[in-house]
């Protein structure tokens, strides 16, 4: 089993001054410790399952830029990016250049897009399910022939464009990972184009997670894809005790509960298990972390 890292709270203290210098340590400690990803939200403002949308956020490509900069092994992705905040062909120039810059440590995390306030707030349209969902689809279609260096036209159904040249070309051909476990429509697009699903352990748990696998192995099924070719993967949430205060409400784990309780997602069939982290600043969790790393790895 593979860990990650999502960081999706920035309101960190004497921000903003501070952000800089605070997401540099952060990503080099996620990096020391062995995680193998490194992940933040792609929205504008703070959603409402974190904070109020008044707290920090920060644009994901430019930070994930930033973190490849001073890293040199943990792999880089957005949690993912909604297909409505940019035209398909720039994301998925943006993708590419972080994949190039980074030395191929890119992903593109991506899906249809649910926040309708920012979208409104910034004078993004935003536009109905179905939309979002046929131009999901058609940026992922895109996705595959931009990184395989085919710049002829393409003709999508809310896509066009005609001539997708794509120079430079990734350095490895970044994975995708659609967010959501929709069963009808999210899945079936993990089927047909992508490397890799997102569940969420809050709200399904182990017990939940094997029956979405399931929907997933059907769709690969019905239209002829390899279920062992797709990475599971999932957000759950770690911290571990450094003996440091915690926010009210999270529960400090140690190395030992961690390592049980990740077990059990793995053996509902998750292999990669991205973890928001309470104290995701505190320099003292990274030994710990290392140690739950070398563990379930």
């Amino acid at each position: 089993m593979k860990l990650g890292l999502q960081v999706s709270r920035f309101t960190w203290p004497d921000a903003p001054a501070s952000t800089g210098a605070t997401w540099r340590a952060l990503a080099r400690n996620a990096d020391q410790a062995g995680l193998a990803s490194l992940w933040v939200m792609d929205h504008f403002f703070q959603i409402s399952m974190v904070g109020p949308p008044e707290l920090d956020m920060l644009e994901g490509y430019t930070t994930l830029a930033h973190a490849a900069a001073v890293t040199e092994h943990i792999e880089l992705g957005t949690l993912v990016t909604g297909v409505t905040y940019r035209h398909p062909g720039i994301l998925l120039k943006t993708v590419t250049t972080l994949d190039v810059l980074s030395g191929g440590r890119a992903w593109l995390g991506i899906g249809a897009a649910w926040n309708e306030d920012e979208h409104r707030g910034l004078g993004v349209p935003y536009p109905s399910t179905r939309e979002r969902f046929r131009l999901l689809e058609d940026t992922l279609k895109l996705a595959h022939q931009m990184f395989a260096d085919d710049d002829s036209p393409f003709e999508g159904e809310t896509v066009r464009a005609e001539r997708p040249m794509n120079h430079p070309q990734p350095v490895r051909r970044p994975p995708i990972m659609v967010g959501g476990g929709g069963e009808k429509r999210t899945l079936r697009l993990v089927a047909q184009y992508a490397d890799a699903c997102n569940l969420f352990d809050m709200g399904l748990g182990p017990e939940g997670i094997p029956h979405k696998l399931d929907v997933l192995r059907g769709h690969c099924a019905d239209v002829g894809r390899d279920y062992d070719e797709i990475s599971k993967t999932c957000l759950s949430r770690l911290t571990l005790d450094t003996g440091a205060a915690v926010p009210d409400g999270v529960r400090p784990e140690s190395v030992d509960q961690a390592v049980e309780r990740l077990s059990r997602l793995g053996e509902a069939g998750i292999d990669h298990v991205i973890l928001g982290m309470a104290n995701d600043t505190d320099p003292a969790a990274y030994p710990l972390v290392a140690e739950v790393v070398r563990q379930v790895s």
